[in-house]
Formats: C-alpha cells, sequence, structure tokens
C-alpha cells in the first residue's frame, strides 16, 4: 500500500466516467478527486472525461460539478485555487452506452487528452452505472479500440452490486473477463477505504500483543454490527430486488470479516493479502436449511417513534414498496469459521435499517480470566475483556478491561482506553473514495475484490436467500423503526449465554432520569455494565415469585406492573425503571412485568448492582427513595450499602 505522505502523486492517466450525471459522480466521486487534488495525489498530467445521456456541453458539465462539489465536499474551507485548476481538467462526451458513434467521439476526446498531456496511454475507467451495463460498455471500449490506445495501462473499476446471487455474480464475472484480464478488473466497495477498516490489518499484524491472542485459545466470540437509523430514503424500488443480506452483509460485512480473521499474509501485496481473505471465506461454513433456521434471524420495520417523538413509517408505506413486501430489513446471523485459528468461535453479524442509532462495531470478547484469585474477595465477579473498533460515525478502537477501585478492598470495576481517530491525527475528513481512487491509479489492487472473492462471499449467502426466498415471514414487520431490532436477534445470542454489545454513550443515560446530572465517573462505570435486552408485545419480562437477578431500565417501549391480586398497577415508559426491589432485599418478585409495546431495556445484573451501590452510595439513596415512593416500601437501614461496606 503507497505512503501516502509521501505525497506521491498517482500515475499520469485519463479517468473516463461512466454515468457522470449521477449521483454517484456527484455526491462521491468528484468530491473524493477533489480531495486527492487538495492533498497534492493527482498527477499534473490528469484529466476527467464523463459520459452520460444528458445532452450537456464540457462547459455545463463544468458548471454543474462546480456547484455539486461545493455542496458535497467534506473540506472546509473550500480551496478556490485547487478547484480553479481542477474544473479546467474536466470534460464532457453525451451519448448512450449502446451507441457506436459515442465511443467513437469519445475515442477522440481521450486520445487528444492524452497527446496533450502525455499520459502513455494510461485510461482508467469507471462504470458507475448499473451493473447490467458493464458488459456493453465493455464491449462497446474495445469494438472502439481503447484497449490499443497507446502503450500504457488500461484499468477498469466497477460499483457495487457486483450480482444479484451466486449464478448471476459468476455470469457478470465470465461477462467482464471476455475484455480484461483479471489484473485490470477493480470491484470497489467504498466501506474497504475506510481508515478504521484498514486500521484492522495495520491493528493486527504491527502490535505484537495481540496477534498471539487472536484465535480460538483466548477469544469467546466476535460481534459485528452495522446499524443504521435511516429508512430506504427514496430507495425503495432498489431496495425491493436487494434486502440486507444483499445490500450490506454480502459485500460490506464479508469482506471485512475476513479482513479480521485471516490468516497473516506473507506481505502487503496485493495478491499476498487477498490469497489469505480468499482462504478466510472459504472457511466460513455453508449452512444447510435447518441451520439456517437455527442460527438466522431476518427482520422488517414496521411504524414506530424517532428519537424525537416523531412518527416514522413502515418499510411496506415507504415509496416503491410493496404492501405485502417480505423484503428483510434487518438480518442477523450466526456463523461459524472452521478452521485451525476460529475453531469453535461464533461470528454473529447484525445490520438493520431504522435502528435506535447509526453505527459501525466490531465487538472481540475475550475468554473471562479465572476467577479463582477473588473468591473470598469484594470482587465477586469477574466480566469479559472487550476490544472494540469503532468504524462509525466516530472512528477508534477501545479496550475494555478490569482495574482496581480505590480503597482498601478488593474490588474491580470495567474501565476502558480509548483512542479515537480525531484526537490522534489532524487528517482532513474522506469520503471513502479517496484512497480506493488513488490505489487504482498506481495499481494496488490490496482493497479490492478478485474474482474468487466475490464468489466466495455469494456462496456463503447463497444459501440464507435460496432458504428466505421459499419461506414468506409472516410475522413482518416484526421490530418497530427507532428500535433495536426484532426479539429473536437477541435470543439468538441469548441462546448461548450471551449478549449484543450496544455501544451507549453518557447522553443515552443522561435520558434516564435517575442518571440525569449524575457524577461522570458513574454514568462511565455503567456504560460498561448494562445489557441490551428486546421484548414483545405481551412478554412477561419477569413474573411475580420469580427470583430476582436483575435490574431493567427502559430505553424505548412501556410496561405494565401486575399486582398479586392481577390488576395493573401502574405502568411504566421510556427512562423508568423497575427490578430494583428483589435486588435490594434478596427476596422473590413482588410483582409481575409485563410489556405493553415492543420494548428495549437495559439490563443490570445483580453482580454489577452490587457493585454499583458499593462504589455510588449516592445511587443507592436514589434507588431507595424512588422505591419507596413507588412501592411503599420501607428498607430497612442495614440493606441499603454505604461506602465500604458490601452490598446486600
Amino acid at each position: 500500500m503507497p505512503d501516502v505522505d509521501a505525497i506521491i502523486p498517482g500515475d499520469p492517466c485519463i479517468l473516463v466516467i461512466f454515468g457522470a450525471s449521477g449521483d454517484l459522480t456527484r455526491r462521491l466521486l468528484l468530491p473524493a478527486l477533489y480531495h486527492l487534488a487538495c492533498d497534492g495525489l493527482l498527477s499534473s498530467k490528469f484529466a476527467i472525461v464523463g459520459m452520460a445521456m444528458d445532452a450537456w456541453t464540457t462547459d455545463e458539465f463544468r458548471e454543474r460539478m462546480t456547484v455539486q462539489v461545493r455542496q458535497f465536499t467534506t473540506r472546509v474551507p473550500f480551496n478556490e485555487a485547487v478547484w480553479a485548476d481542477f474544473v479546467g481538467r474536466l470534460h464532457y462526451v453525451p451519448g448512450k452506452f449502446n451507441e457506436p458513434e459515442a465511443f467513437a467521439r469519445l475515442g477522440t476526446v481521450v486520445g487528444g487528452l492524452d497527446v496533450e498531456l502525455a499520459c502513455g496511454g494510461n485510461v482508467l475507467f469507471y462504470m458507475a452505472t448499473p451493473p447490467s451495463v458493464f458488459g456493453m460498455v465493455s464491449s462497446a471500449l474495445h469494438a472502439a479500440g481503447f484497449t490499443k490506445l497507446g502503450a500504457g495501462w488500461k484499468r477498469v473499476i466497477v460499483e457495487k452490486p457486483f450480482g444479484h446471487d451466486l449464478a448471476s455474480a459468476m455470469e457478470l464475472n465470465r461477462e467482464m473477463l471476455k475484455y480484461w484480464r483479471e489484473d485490470q478488473i477493480f470491484r470497489i466497495d467504498h466501506y474497504l477505504g475506510k481508515e478504521t477498516v484498514q486500521n484492522l490489518m495495520a491493528f493486527r499484524f504491527s502490535n505484537g500483543m495481540f496477534e498471539p491472542l487472536w484465535n480460538r485459545n483466548y477469544i469467546d466470540h466476535i460481534q459485528f454490527t452495522v446499524g443504521e437509523s435511516v429508512g430506504v430514503e427514496g430507495r425503495g424500488g432498489y431496495y425491493e430486488t436487494s434486502g440486507v443480506l444483499r445490500d450490506m452483509i454480502q459485500n460490506h460485512m464479508f469482506q471485512m470479516l475476513a479482513y479480521l480473521c485471516m490468516e497473516p499474509p506473507v506481505s502487503f501485496a496485493a495478491d499476498a493479502v487477498r490469497n489469505e481473505k480468499a482462504k478466510l471465506l472459504d472457511a466460513v461454513r455453508i449452512m444447510s436449511r435447518e441451520e439456517i433456521d437455527e442460527n438466522a434471524v431476518r427482520g422488517q420495520y414496521g411504524p414506530g417513534r424517532g428519537p424525537d417523538g416523531a412518527t416514522l413509517p413502515g418499510y411496506r408505506q415507504e415509496a416503491s414498496v410493496s404492501p405485502t413486501s417480505s423484503t428483510e430489513t434487518f438480518a442477523a446471523i450466526k456463523l461459524n469459521i472452521d478452521n485451525w485459528r476460529w475453531e469453535g468461535v461464533p461470528v454473529y453479524l447484525r445490520s438493520g435499517k431504522r435502528l435506535w442509532k447509526r453505527g459501525t462495531e466490531i465487538v472481540v470478547q475475550f475468554k473471562r480470566a479465572p476467577d479463582v484469585l477473588f473468591r473470598n474477595t469484594a470482587a465477586s465477579s469477574i466480566d469479559h475483556n472487550r476490544l472494540i473498533f469503532h468504524m462509525q460515525p466516530d472512528q477508534g478502537i477501545e479496550l475494555r478491561f478490569h482495574a482496581k477501585v480505590p480503597g482498601t478492598a478488593m474490588r474491580l470495576q470495567n474501565v476502558n482506553m480509548r483512542f479515537a481517530y480525531g484526537d490522534a491525527f489532524q487528517a482532513s475528513r474522506a469520503i471513502g473514495y479517496e484512497v480506493l481512487v488513488y490505489n487504482c491509479m498506481i495499481g494496488d489492487a490490496t482493497l479490492f475484490s478478485r474474482t474468487d472473492l466475490v464468489e466466495g462471499a455469494w456462496r456463503i449467502a447463497q444459501p440464507l436467500l435460496d432458504r428466505w426466498s421459499t419461506a414468506t415471514p409472516s410475522e413482518f414487520p416484526n421490530y418497530e423503526a427507532g428500535s433495536w431490532g426484532p426479539k429473536r436477534a437477541f435470543d439468538l445470542l441469548e441462546r448461548d449465554g450471551r449478549r449484543w454489545v450496544e455501544i451507549i454513550n453518557r447522553d443515552v443515560l443522561e435520558k434516564v432520569p435517575l442518571f440525569a446530572g449524575s457524577d461522570p465517573a458513574f454514568q462511565n462505570s455503567l456504560l460498561m455494565t448494562l445489557e441490551p435486552d428486546v421484548y414483545e408485545l405481551g412478554d412477561y419480562i419477569f413474573r411475580e415469585g420469580d427470583s430476582a437477578e436483575e435490574m431493567f431500565f427502559i430505553a424505548r417501549g412501556e410496561v405494565e406492573v401486575i399486582g398479586p391480586d392481577g390488576k395493573v398497577v401502574k405502568t411504566l415508559g421510556g427512562g423508568d425503571f423497575f427490578g430494583e426491589t428483589g435486588l435490594l432485599t434478596s427476596r422473590p418478585r413482588n410483582a409481575s412485568i409485563r410489556a405493553l409495546a415492543q420494548t428495549d431495556v437495559f439490563v443490570l445484573k445483580r453482580s454489577d448492582f452490587k457493585k454499583v451501590l458499593t462504589q455510588h452510595p449516592e445511587f443507592a439513596d436514589s434507588v431507595e427513595r424512588i422505591a419507596k415512593e413507588r412501592y411503599k416500601l420501607i428498607l430497612a437501614a442495614s440493606l441499603v450499602p454505604v461506602a465500604g461496606k458490601a452490598a446486600p
């Protein structure tokens, strides 16, 4: 991979963009190229030729791109001097992709610029078009003689989705390989242009302390979440033919999983890295029909409410979506990797739209340390250590481990060490395409998929597509817009004795009245102990007489409290809590709690509850006061712990 800090410009070349009037070009591609120009990473011998059906002139194309780049650039302030030079490099050729005359005109323009700029015949073709025209454009380029234009290199970038299923991906590969060699094809995935994705390799292979632990001997499991708070955003027609499995999991997530779990390559040469990625994908167990039913969950969002209380439509109410659609907008999958390094370490993937927050995180959970040393101390239980890769919106790496609480007793608390890119580096905000396009210009294919990688990912996904296409879900929609997702996704982990790790911050806790305005150290300790769970309408969270093992905080939804006589005592909603009485008194539950809607809760386990009470007596005071008010319960003073004394 190139040393960008050395400011080595890309090779001289002509970049031809097919679909130059489209959304991708104006929102992402042209702003990314402008950013490369700002960083001095474009050759002085460089030009862009756009081609699309719109009957624009070069001057009109330049005027439109000037407006669009100013709107979508992430660089502030706008560099007028760089743009003045850059815009003069833009050219435009109108035409349809099935017209030989249009490609003849394109050839004249490209050939003239190649001579004028002395690019040596280097041409980079970017297909910012639907995959259905990849073959058409490739055929037209070859018929027009572009492969004979000078002695320089010819490369082609193709956008996802690369195929709709395994069969179509294989056919598309065959079609592309009729006109291009494998080393000329750059299949782009903008996710792999993110700094934190590339940092997966740097983190693993440059830090000697972690690679020896990166195996089944030390890692309990891996969680990988890509959550989106938005819906389909006017793309209902596209999403109806895609769904989250095709749109997110099959490409983005499987490729990132390969970087996370692959064997160390012999070097960072493109094929050395891609060979190891291919081996990893080949090792992922292909699930049978029965295994899919057990280890995969799909969902579709229904109407709900956003964080501000605004009503959100369900997927079936979105534009261009069938009112009986069975397209999944959420999926959670348990994968197994059948090789020596990862045997017995499950990998849980989940992704969905209209969830409670936007975020991409990978959680590597290590096996629990033996607690034999702490049996006769105040540290009654040992939690898991976790390594968390934050991909978006905040980029960073976090390590959660145990530390001793100050004092005379041996008490442990979860703490974290966090590296944030924004705090450590002064790098300008990027779109994700900058690194990828630059790598194409210098011929570095490390971050791009080969034919075997594309087909390997589809082989994993194809059985799920087949199973889900023959079993129409009767329960859709099965999660509310703005929620944490369907209950079955949480059952998937709880069945294995695990829970999803929801990454929350102090802003979330401030919305809970009990925690609002509390000490930051107290809030930070809670952030690493609260666990998420989901209940559907009518579910009993617990019943009268059950043993009290947990306390609950309602993040979203509503529950009813049912007394011993079967009557509803009161209802509780977002920001309320319940279950503390049983933990304070060490007695069975004195009431039942039932969900009145899909309800998302944070769970505080008994062991963590005791730690919090002991270390933060102000929390104990608040819990006692509210419990007295709610249940008219007078707690014995001996039951409320004070600083330096163990909780009950």
